[in-house]
């Protein structure tokens, strides 16, 4: 297996806490605490490991808002590669630090008034560097469903047969490889999606049966999760295994970056707490079921992460 070197089997976590609030069993995978502090390394490792050494000697170019853009760096330094990265200029320092930290280039654009993928495709034909997509692509699906496989793996060895998996979603490329893996192990396990309320494109094309976008694009709490809609590959596979979907607000996505960071020990970043919130706030079922939810990241910057700290430490 490419990933078994490098990424780091992160641990399938239990609060009796959490169990008692909801009536059921639940399952965290906990992705803050893999390489670079989120689950993307997976899918850029699985990427670059397979590129030739032509291909790596011109490098790569790929577009994020922080968690992409350091699972990139990370896997083009390990393979001794150049990376360049098109971000928003409004990413979280702690994303941008830690990107250029691991020797990529940044290259900033304006989320409202400029095209990301235009301006990575045309540093990648000016270097003659491959384009590496954050979601839409088979490489990247296959590398993040190496989850899929740990978490199933995991709960048999723990003794539980999982009924229900919630993963956060933004282009959607992590629930997809998630889903194959799942399904593939277990058919009757239901996937369901999470993402942030008025953000939720998934959630509204499950229900107008095709692709629909976010009216909006802009910052917001849950920055990894700001795709203007599923991809089309993603899609394609997501559309036929998911059940349903959640859209979380952000008072109840802090909630549970308090609970995680209390009863967990785990520092999660808004959009990596949005399937936790789904819990949490009774959105999904939990009584009487096995639910494994994937808490997908942990870089959050220390402002927002204290600010939602103290939100949820006055609202309890």
């Amino acid at each position: 297996m490419r990933l078994a070197p490098y990424a780091v089997r992160t641990p399938l976590l239990i609060s009796e806490d959490l169990n008692a609030a909801v009536g059921g069993t639940v399952l965290i995978k906990a992705e803050p605490l893999q390489r670079t502090g989120s689950f993307k390394f997976r899918g850029a490792f699985n990427r670059l490991s397979q590129l030739n050494a032509a291909e790596r000697a011109a490098g790569v170019v790929a577009w994020s808002s922080g968690n992409h853009a350091q699972g990139v760096a990370a896997a083009a330094q390990i393979l001794g590669m150049p990376a360049t990265i098109v971000m928003p200029a409004d990413a979280p320092e702690i994303k941008v630090a830690g990107t250029r930290k691991l020797g990529a280039e940044v290259v900033f654009y304006d989320r409202a008034t400029e095209d990301r993928e235009a301006i990575a495709r045309r540093i990648a034909q000016e270097r003659g560097a491959v384009i590496v997509p954050s979601y839409d692509d088979p490489d990247i699906i296959a590398g993040q469903g190496t989850i899929g496989l740990e978490l199933m793996e995991q709960a048999q060895t723990m003794g539980f047969t999982i009924d229900d998996v919630i993963v956060p979603a933004s282009g959607g490329g992590l629930i997809a490889g998630i889903g194959l893996a799942v399904k593939a192990a277990r058919p009757a396990a239901q996937m369901f999606v999470a993402e942030p309320e008025g953000y939720d494109d998934h959630v509204r094309s499950l229900a107008a049966g095709t692709r629909v976008a976010n009216a909006s694009t802009a910052n917001a709490l849950c920055d990894a999760l700001l795709a203007r809609m599923p991809g089309d590959l993603t899609w394609q596979l997501n559309a036929n295994t998911l059940s349903g979907g959640y859209g979380v607000n952000d008072t109840a996505v802090r909630t549970a970056m308090r609970f995680a960071f209390a009863s967990l020990k785990l520092i999660v970043e808004p959009g990596g707490a949005v399937a936790l919130a789904a819990v949490l706030s009774r959105a999904h079922a939990a009584k009487g079921r096995v639910v494994a939810v994937i808490v997908s990241g942990g870089n959050v910057d220390s402002e927002i992460f204290g600010a939602a700290i103290r939100e949820s430490t006055r609202a309890s």
